[in-house]
């Protein structure tokens, strides 16, 4: 077999490193396994949701209060708490599956006091009981 000149041979496994890179980049799970865009959706209505500050300020303090979340929880452990929490406020018989089952309600109750604790370690000042 003939071997490529060794500056070809660097170049090659430059580009291979260069496209392992590339899709290793865009696979890599984000901080904590949270999904970029469920990080912003969160961060967007955290910024709606608390009105406190400038635009650039809440950004840093919604993403904080993430940060903080994300350190407690993992994404799937989030994304149900907060499902719940969310569909607690389904009025008539569709909620009242979530209202009358123990198990959600401590869910609830356990979301709700870490989400409180990393807006108060975050600076963020709640406005809505979300």
């Amino acid at each position: 077999m003939i071997q490529p000149p060794l500056l070809l041979r660097s170049a090659l496994v430059a580009a291979g490193l260069a496209a392992g890179i590339g899709a290793a980049a865009q696979s890599a799970p984000t901080a904590a396994g949270y999904p970029t865009a469920d990080r912003v959706v969160f961060v967007q209505a955290c910024m709606r949701d608390n009105p406190n500050g400038g635009h650039y300020e809440m950004v840093n303090k919604c993403s904080c209060a993430l940060d903080t979340i994300a350190r407690q929880l993992s994404f799937e452990e989030f994304t149900t708490m907060e499902t719940a929490t969310n569909a607690n406020s389904i009025g008539g018989e569709r909620g009242s599956y979530i209202r009358d089952t123990d198990e959600l309600q401590k869910l609830i109750r356990k979301y709700r006091g870490i989400k409180a604790d990393a807006f108060k370690a975050c600076f963020v000042t709640m406005v809505s009981p979300r």
